[in-house]
């Protein structure tokens, strides 16, 4: 009873959970959501392959760290478990970063508006908070992770050392949902670099001083490499090392480079490179008259940001990275200071950038809508399904049909970029690459499903109406179905 009488009492119990059951809310639709985002096609499609025994990399293929491609393997590529899984890791992710807010803002008011903010941002569809993408899940190991390294600095010697080796590992694990977690372990390794340097910026700069203050954070290296390590040494020993290095390293390389030409190669990358470069380091000369409060969400903010445009690419789910850093720097505009200025414009040039570069979901209150209108009845599911892609429908259908004709242990190949089409007839493509544009875009990929296809045979070829002329020979098919332009295809037995 007394536990219950002082969370009446207490004011964050109350506020947590008023904004836990906000952000369900606005999480709840995504439960219901058909299969038809692409991305999480091909990850469960890479989910089931692990499942069916197929090595990741070598006999199924995407470009991201392990981990991601393991949590929906777990979860049996269901998307209603991962998306109550992207759920439950935005609830715990809320609630840490309340506390990170409080710890770092200090003040209530500048706290509720900050995590009002995140909630909000992270629980609508308006930059895919809807989608169980990396992104989703990183955000808690984040989070966990800055909250661990601000708190390191109220310890005591040994204390700290176990603290900072906890959030380096959990940076780690965060690395390997996807390689972008790497600027958040760069973030925090900056921001203790110049929190603990007392000298001047001459002295900074040698690499004399730079090597003895990174040995004083060994233990938060140490931690980031281990789980890295880890999964370096499971692949060694499976066969996959070669394949699961050029996929989640080397074919990365090119990818970045591909939006970040100028002039040369890379050369964008480098200029972004060298401007958050020169605006660390005006952090750092300013360090001793900000507190060390600023200088953490400066420090995220700028490799946040550095982190959404690394790839140079307009995809949406990217700005998820930058919303804990962005949100607390709101909330740093309501402790009315000398930087209350700076941190406005800092705060409205960000939003620009980002709102100029990225492309934002532009249906946000209609999904809702949508939603109300498909539990009432007032719309079919063929017409709720549309909502999300004109195509939706089509691969439901498509999917009906090939689980109404195909045994078992029919396989089927798709020549088109619906990879959520495996998952709903339960059948794997035939070669390493799930979708038309991995086939093309890589170089061993008409090759490789060419051998998949002499190995396996699969029942039913189905070309897509919206890609790129088959590049394979149908002479031992027939026609047997057309549906809305899907051409169906039968082997001759």
């Amino acid at each position: 009873m007394r536990i219950l009488e002082r969370l009446e009492k207490n004011r964050s119990f109350w506020f947590l959970l008023i904004i836990s059951v906000f952000f369900f809310f606005l999480r709840f639709p995504s439960l219901f959501e058909p299969y038809w985002y692409g991305d999480e096609g091909i990850y469960q499609t890479l989910g089931l392959g692990i499942d069916n025994g197929r090595l990741l990399y070598r006999d199924i293929f995407d470009n991201k760290p392990p981990f991601l491609y393991t949590l929906y393997a777990i979860l049996g590529s269901d998307q209603f478990l991962l998306r109550l899984a992207s759920l439950i890791f935005g609830l715990f992710s809320l609630g840490l970063f309340y506390k990170l807010s409080q710890k770092l803002l200090e003040k209530n008011i500048p706290s509720y508006i900050a995590t009002f903010a995140f909630a909000t941002l992270f629980g609508l569809p308006l930059i895919e908070g809807n989608i169980a993408n990396a992104e989703n899940f990183m955000l808690l190991f984040n989070i966990a992770a800055g909250f661990l390294i601000f708190k390191s600095l109220e310890l005591n010697v040994n204390k700290r050392l176990t603290i900072l080796f906890s959030a380096g590992f959990i940076l780690g694990v965060s690395f390997l949902f996807k390689i972008v977690g790497l600027f958040d372990f760069a973030a925090f390794l900056t921001f203790l670099l110049f929190v603990n340097f007392s000298k001047n910026f001459k002295d900074f700069l040698k690499p004399k001083n730079i090597l003895v203050e990174l040995k004083n954070l060994t233990p938060f290296i140490v931690g980031f490499i281990v789980p890295v390590l880890l999964v370096f040494i499971y692949f060694l020993f499976s066969g996959g090392f070669e394949y699961f290095i050029k996929a989640t390293f080397a074919n990365n390389v090119g990818y970045v480079g591909y939006g970040n030409k100028l002039i040369i190669p890379q050369g964008l990358l480098i200029l972004k490179l060298g401007i958050l470069v020169i605006l660390l380091s005006f952090i750092f000369l300013k360090r001793n008259i900000l507190t060390h409060q600023a200088v953490f969400i400066y420090i995220w903010v700028l490799f946040s940001l550095f982190n959404a445009f690394f790839s140079q690419r307009p995809y949406t789910h990217y700005v998820l990275v930058a919303i804990p850093a962005l949100c607390l720097l709101l909330g740093l505009i309501f402790i009315r200071n000398k930087t209350f200025i700076f941190n406005l414009i800092f705060l409205s040039i960000t939003i620009i950038l980002l709102y100029l570069n990225f492309g934002f979901y532009k249906k946000t209150i209609f999904y809702y809508q949508n939603f109300v209108s498909f539990i009432i009845g007032q719309k079919t599911a063929s017409q709720y399904q549309r909502f999300f892609d004109g195509n939706t429908p089509n691969d439901y259908e498509l999917a009906s049909y090939i689980n109404r004709v195909a045994n078992k242990n029919d396989n089927i190949f798709i020549w088109g970029n619906n990879a959520q089409v495996y998952k709903l007839t339960n059948k794997l493509p035939p070669g390493r690459y799930t979708v038309a544009y991995h086939i093309t875009g890589y170089q061993d990929g008409i090759i490789n499903t060419q051998q998949g296809l002499d190995k396996h045979k699969p029942k039913f070829i189905i070309i897509m109406g919206n890609v790129s002329q088959y590049p394979f020979s149908l002479l031992e098919y027939n026609q047997r179905m057309n549906i809305n332009g899907i051409n169906i295809y039968e082997k001759i037995l």
